[in-house]
């Protein structure tokens, strides 16, 4: 009797599920950002991961943390083509410094060149700027991964103060995971750990730069200002797109 073949299947569920971010919360509860970090890592528990920095103000901690665990995890830099000359230094400085797998993403040509042709569409629909020159890229590029780690922080803005460490990322239907191991970080805690690792701080933070993003869309914080305040100043946006503000946590 001939045995019965066993249909082939492709899996197109999503990576992971909103049980899957509880589970993980829950799993590394009370838990040193070190130890869950490297248990992440170094256990596979999110599969193939990526970090996507932007080798910003506070970027060399999240960077530094994670090459202790493994150097060979991708770092993502989106070259937007409007950072600052210092960023691009200090990205330049941190991945020699810490042995970095970066990997520069750039915005399609032809999508700029019938887009943003002048270059100026930051001035009048950042929305558009930020989706040409960090959305589009970026979500092309994570397409190849299970999971990415981000260096939001709660502090640094009310729409970022109660997310979790593991959430499922709603950017589409893929499922992946994205990991904040910086949330329940304090400034303090930030500024502790660059002087204990001697890690270089981002020349532009000592002129007032808390938060660094593209030159066009980026001022000086005045004191006593949100941290995030100098982004997009004077427009009604307070995220690339890259990160959706108000989405729910998954504790």
């Amino acid at each position: 009797m001939n045995a019965v073949r066993a249909i082939d299947r492709i899996d197109t569920g999503p990576r992971f599920t909103e049980q899957d971010a509880i589970r993980l919360n829950r799993m590394f509860r009370g838990t040193e950002t070190e130890e869950w970090l490297r248990a992440v890592i170094e256990g596979c528990l999110a599969g193939d991961t990526a970090v996507v920095s932007s080798f910003g103000a506070e970027s060399a901690v999240l960077l530094h943390l994670i090459a202790q665990v493994d150097p060979t995890v991708p770092v993502l830099f989106l070259e937007t083509g409007k950072h600052f000359p210092e960023t691009l230094a200090y990205r330049d400085e941190l991945t020699d410094r810490l042995g970095l797998n970066r990997v520069d993403l750039y915005p399609e040509i032809a999508d700029l060149e019938a887009r943003d042709e002048s270059g100026l569409r930051w001035s009048y629909d950042p929305d558009g700027c930020c989706e040409l020159r960090k959305v589009k890229p970026l979500a092309t590029a994570l397409a190849g991964f299970d999971a990415s780690f981000t260096g939001r922080k709660a502090f640094q803005s009310a729409t970022r103060a109660s997310l979790p460490r593991f959430e499922v990322d709603s950017s589409d239907a893929q499922g992946r995971l994205k990991i904040n191991p910086l949330i329940d970080w304090s400034a303090e805690d930030i500024a502790a750990y660059f002087e204990r690792h001697d890690l270089p701080r981002h020349p532009l933070v000592e002129r007032g730069f808390p938060s660094i993003g593209c030159s066009p869309c980026t001022r000086q914080v005045s004191a006593g200002e949100d941290p995030r305040a100098g982004r997009w100043s004077g427009w009604d946006k307070v995220e690339c797109g890259i990160h959706k503000p108000g989405e729910e946590p998954f504790l």
